[in-house]
């Protein structure tokens, strides 16, 4: 066990409860990840700490905390969404107020919100869109109809002649335009970005990502990767337990040439950038949206 001593600020320590609440365990499995959950473990099976134990099972209660076949905790995606929610904010927390509402661009499309102003109707387009206000006043002005008709006081309703449309008079509304986009995010689990805190901002950055897109664009996907001296997906549960791989060789220079079927054997903590790119492509090409990304997180 280490012991690191400073010098006390005044501040009162702080009690179990806030010790050990909701926001500061999950700090503390986004820090550690697996042996996070081993640890608190071990606190939720020590009958020496009844009020550790108590609040640890508060926590199982409310389906912040679930337990596997075998007795072991895991996340449930109730927490990861709170964490996530949490990240988002935290990412987001120091911008500036400005004057305007969101930074959307609106372009017309279907699908979207309706916006102001319309469009000539082309075949294929929904029928149920029609304005029928800007139509009938195509047709009118078209027929002579307009302006002139109306100035006209002693003509009677019922002797004047139906208004005739043409395909030319219909007009629609416009909507948003709407598309939809597939993200790969490619984090660096090499040794390096276990050092000052890079792979701890790095996961606040994804987890907040994967809580933007669930928000806002439900219709979107991301997908995480993570990238060592081989690469592997990361489920979105299983997002706030990755850690880097840890290091194992200290030498200022290596060369190793490995089989892709033996890669497990080698030394896992190096950077396999292409192996990585390889994976997130293969992903994207079963995608069907019309925009796809790859978003690369590493410390170079």
């Amino acid at each position: 066990m280490k012991y690191f001593y400073g010098e006390f600020n005044g501040s009162e320590f702080p009690t179990p409860d806030k010790l050990f609440g909701f926001d500061q365990l999950m700090q503390f499995i986004m820090q550690y990840g697996e042996q996070a959950l081993k640890a608190i473990q071990e606190m939720l099976n020590d009958d020496q700490n009844p009020e550790q134990s108590e609040m640890l099972e508060k926590l199982l209660e409310e389906g912040m905390l679930d337990k596997d076949a075998k007795g072991r905790l895991r996340l449930t995606p109730k927490s990861v969404g709170r964490m996530q929610r949490k990240a988002l904010m935290e990412v987001f927390a120091n911008l500036r107020q400005g004057q305007r509402e969101g930074h959307e661009k609106v372009t017309p499309g279907q699908g979207g919100e309706r916006v102001e102003g319309t469009k000539p109707y082309q075949y294929g387009d929904p029928v149920s869109e029609l304005d029928l206000h800007q139509t009938i006043h195509n047709a009118m002005n078209r027929q002579g109809r307009g302006a002139r008709g109306q100035g006209r006081g002693n003509a009677s309703p019922s002797l004047a002649p139906p208004i005739r449309f043409s395909e030319h008079d219909f007009e629609l509304h416009l909507h948003e335009g709407m598309t939809s986009c597939s993200t790969v995010v490619l984090l660096d689990l090499s040794g390096s970005m276990m050092r000052y805190g890079r792979f701890m901002a790095a996961k606040r950055v994804a987890m907040a990502m994967q809580a933007l897109v669930r928000g806002r664009f439900p219709q979107d996907s991301i997908d995480f990767v993570g990238f060592y001296s081989g690469a592997k997906r990361i489920p979105e549960i299983a997002l706030p337990l990755v850690m880097p791989k840890p290091v194992t060789i200290y030498d200022y220079q290596v060369r190793m040439r490995v089989a892709i079927d033996q890669l497990d054997r080698a030394p896992q903590h190096f950077t396999n950038l292409h192996m990585g790119l390889q994976l997130a492509r293969r992903i994207l090409r079963k995608r069907t949206s019309e925009n796809k990304q790859i978003f690369i997180v590493t410390d170079g």
